[in-house]
């Protein structure tokens, strides 16, 4: 997918979005990352087609995104937002299968083939034990992971995640991005998300879209983008960034940089 000079506005007077451009890679893990208010989950929508973008165009295959109906849409790509609702005693299995709304025609679609993508899907995300269960009996991990099975039952070749580490404890927030970075590596799904933690960021990414104020501060590999200047003009805050034997390329957070525009923004 292409981002082409996209431009967003909630209220058709301030941008949230200005003049953002931008590539994800197929069969690349791209993180989009930035202080709150940034741009970050309003990006992924434009790129999902929830958003009309006010100028400019995010292009999936030659074409634009809003110029895909919904279900061809549906198709290509899958979207797993940050909150989902869904009646607390509907059954994982049940969940899932939903999955496969975007496949089924008035004459029903392809039965078979629906319940492959259910059962790839439960089995991918370690959930097949659990098919009968109410998903109001799982922690947040597994909620999480049933969330990401019904967007894997679309079968679609991009998967976007709106900050999938959200409201989980440390364990839960690995265990999520470890199997995330499997689906890429073991079933070549390109992937874009968006993350708050840029060690996280850094470990699980191909490429970095850092932003700041509905722009693009920085694009690239995580060597290429997470400098501690770029954090610095970013986030308003001190870093220190190291690679060491065992840990990788990490960041250690060291203060709040005093009267930057980047603190004020922020």
């Amino acid at each position: 997918m292409e981002i082409d000079n996209v431009t967003f506005s909630y209220d058709k007077k301030t941008n949230q979005l200005k003049g953002v451009s931008g590539l994800v890679e197929s069969g690349k893990i791209t993180t989009i990352i930035g202080p709150n208010g940034c741009g970050k989950s309003t990006l992924l929508g434009v790129m999902s087609g929830n958003h009309a973008p006010g100028g400019g165009r995010a292009v999936l295959d030659g074409k634009a995104i809003h110029q895909y109906k919904p279900k061809e849409l549906a198709r290509k790509l899958a979207v797993v937002h940050q909150q989902n609702d869904a009646p607390s005693d509907l059954t994982v299995e049940r969940l899932v299968a939903f999955g496969r709304m975007p496949h089924r025609t008035m004459l029903g679609g392809d039965r078979e083939e629906d319940e492959r993508a259910v059962e790839w899907a439960l089995g991918c995300t370690n959930l097949a034990g659990k098919r009968n269960l109410a998903i109001d009996r799982l922690s947040g991990g597994e909620r999480q992971r049933v969330w990401i099975a019904m967007a894997l039952a679309q079968k679609t070749p991009i998967l976007f995640l709106d900050e999938p580490t959200t409201y989980l404890d440390i364990y839960y927030q690995l265990e999520i991005l470890e199997f995330i970075k499997r689906l890429n590596e073991e079933h070549g799904l390109t992937i874009a998300m968006v993350l708050h933690d840029i060690n996280q960021a850094i470990r699980y990414s191909d490429r970095i879209i850092a932003m700041k104020a509905g722009t693009v501060a920085a694009a690239g590999t995580p060597e290429e983008v997470v400098t501690e200047r770029a954090i610095r003009d970013i986030y308003g805050v001190e870093a220190v960034v190291r690679r060491e034997p065992g840990a990788g390329l990490h960041v250690v957070l060291t203060g709040i940089v005093k009267n930057s525009a980047a603190a004020v923004a922020y």
